[in-house]
């Protein structure tokens, strides 16, 4: 049990992080830790991709084996990229030697919050353009059992879910090169409807 404590972070150091949490820059980020999922538990970082907004990331398994899909039964739009807080992923990664990292597309040093990336919000990253999307990103059972259950329940505590804290997905509205270390700009948006209400994410 003292190791199980030990690689995972309590919620008292979760609770603890909040403000440096949120006081992460309002725009104006960059693309760190470019990473691939080819299928499932399977990551490679890589030094760029390229994103297509039929096609989402060729390579990974959103166009195949999506967690989510549309009305019409195709993978939904709204998953195809997934942005993570740096300062919440240097949080509960611990023990990075056994424990996988999470596997959104990249990692970034932003306030990810509804307030400053509301749904529709667009995202100028390298050539392409994302688009915030309305769905919440709770935290899988995979993420529990990786950073720790409790970091899961702080994600989804009521009072925390408009932080976003398990980070935002997004959609392609214009296909591109993302290169690591591209800015991550804020730019003039339309807000979207996703026509879903907000399901649980899936690892």
């Amino acid at each position: 049990m003292a190791g199980e404590a030990q690689r995972h972070v309590t919620r008292a150091e979760l609770n603890a992080a909040l403000p440096d949490i949120m006081a992460a820059p309002k725009d104006a980020g960059h693309v760190e830790m470019l990473c691939l999922r080819p299928d499932y538990g399977q990551r490679r970082f890589v030094a760029q991709i390229t994103v297509s907004a039929r096609d989402g990331i060729p390579g990974e398994r959103w166009a195949t084996r999506p967690w989510l899909r549309d009305a019409a039964g195709n993978p939904h739009p709204g998953i195809q990229i997934c942005i993570l807080s740096r300062r919440v992923l240097d949080l509960v990664w611990r023990d990075r030697d056994t424990t996988v990292h999470p596997g959104d597309t990249f990692v970034t040093d932003l306030d990810l919050s509804q307030t400053n990336m509301p749904a529709g919000q667009r995202l100028e990253v390298g050539s392409a353009v994302l688009e915030v999307s309305d769905i919440f990103n709770d935290a899988c059972v995979k993420w529990a059992a990786r950073y720790g259950a409790g970091s899961r329940v702080w994600i989804n505590d009521p009072a925390h879910r408009a932080l976003r804290l398990r980070g935002i997905l997004c959609r392609i509205v214009q296909s591109g090169v993302i290169r690591a270390g591209d800015r991550v700009t804020k730019s003039p948006s339309i807000p979207s409807r996703e026509g879903v209400d907000s399901p649980p994410a899936q690892g």
